[in-house]
């Protein structure tokens, strides 16, 4: 009889266990300050295409507000208050969350209560506080060069590059040490798309995240560009392309291949483009007899802006666009996140290098033409 006890007493214990996992989210929010009761609040992601899209509205009453649902796995969200122009992120994810906020100091909400949330928490608590360091910086610069004070400007400068490596090793550290939080993937994708790190070494964080965070969309995502990068990694050969001209042709890498090729991802909008460009027309004008060829792929969406920008900095070389910004499909080809960018491509189509600039790029082409 005790042993029977005994078994029912341990199958209501794994019932009870294997039931604990919550059915739904609720969030429970908590806004101090004046706020009209009435205040429509907003929870809101985004889509596809990085685009705020609405997912339920609720009101505040006496300074509190609810929102209730089902989430199938952790996502990114973001709180709106009425028309303010702020917002305040959090994960959404099935379990109950506490949100306590000041109306008008919303980049300090605190976000609790699940697993993620605890993990985002602490990546928002030490952003803030490079974001104010980051501040004190704008204002000190600010400060001195009202002053004319030459010295202490470039000495603020120097800090600000010290600075900009301290915020990439935050958060190339939190990634590596929280690989079970949505927040990583965040991390490691940003790393991708703007070059901090060689995709190598993205792979080898991502191949160290929880296989839940694999398989969460913003992972798949990840998964996908790092496979779509083997393309396009030195040693690879050039995918093929073909788009518009300005004139209205269609033309293509395989047209215009010369000795050397360089194919250069730039658009009339992008000022760090326009800056490198005199360095490319340099290059171009002392090799090009020599075998230098370059197809200049524009990310711009406006036809107007893009000849007009040829024809201003004397781009003498290929053009093509399809005038789609980042979904260019070239660019998606490509796995182009950040311009500029560039793939220097030898006789055969191979890849080479990449993204040289400066004088780096006319060294690389002088030791492959001379």
């Amino acid at each position: 009889m005790m042993r029977k006890i005994l078994m029912i007493a341990l199958g209501v214990v794994c019932l009870t266990s294997c039931n604990s996992t919550p059915e739904g989210y609720t969030v429970n929010g908590t806004v101090t300050g004046e706020l009209d009761n009435g205040t429509e609040i907003f929870l809101k992601t985004t889509d596809s295409l990085n685009q705020l899209v609405d997912i339920d509205t609720t009101t505040v009453e006496n300074g509190v507000f609810a929102f209730s649902g089902f989430q199938q796995e952790p996502k990114l969200h973001y709180i709106f208050v009425g028309t303010d122009r702020g917002n305040i992120p959090l994960v959404l994810e099935n379990g109950k969350i506490d949100l306590k906020f000041q109306k008008d100091s919303m980049n300090y909400a605190k976000v609790k209560g699940t697993v993620q949330n605890d993990m985002f928490m602490e990546y928002l608590d030490e952003s803030r506080k490079l974001s104010d360091r980051a501040r004190s910086m704008q204002d000190d610069m600010r400060s001195a060069a009202q002053q004319r004070d030459t010295a202490t400007v470039a000495a603020i400068r120097e800090e600000y590059v010290e600075f900009q490596d301290d915020v990439k090793n935050f958060n190339i550290d939190f990634a590596k040490q929280n690989t079970n939080a949505l927040i990583s993937v965040l991390i490691i994708r940003n790393l991708m798309m703007s070059k901090a790190l060689p995709n190598a070494e993205i792979k080898t964080m991502f191949e160290n995240l929880t296989t839940e965070m694999k398989a969460s969309a913003p992972g798949v995502q990840l998964k996908a560009q790092l496979d779509k990068s083997k393309a396009t990694e030195i040693g690879g050969v050039a995918p093929e392309f073909s788009a518009p001209t300005p004139d209205g042709n269609v033309l293509a890498l395989s047209e215009v291949k010369g000795k050397v090729t360089l194919v250069d991802f730039w658009a009339a909008w992008c000022r760090p483009c326009r800056a490198e460009n005199p360095n490319i027309v340099n290059v171009y004008n002392k090799y090009h007899d020599k075998g230098l060829n370059i197809i200049g792929v524009s990310l711009d969406t406006r036809a107007e802006d893009w000849t007009k920008a040829i024809e201003s900095d004397g781009l003498a070389w290929n053009h093509i666009s399809n005038l789609k910004r980042f979904r260019d499909p070239i660019a998606e080809l490509y796995n182009i996140n950040a311009i500029p960018a560039a793939f220097l491509l030898d006789e055969n189509g191979v890849i080479i290098a990449k993204d040289l600039r400066g004088p780096a790029l006319e060294q690389k082409v002088a030791e492959l033409l001379n």
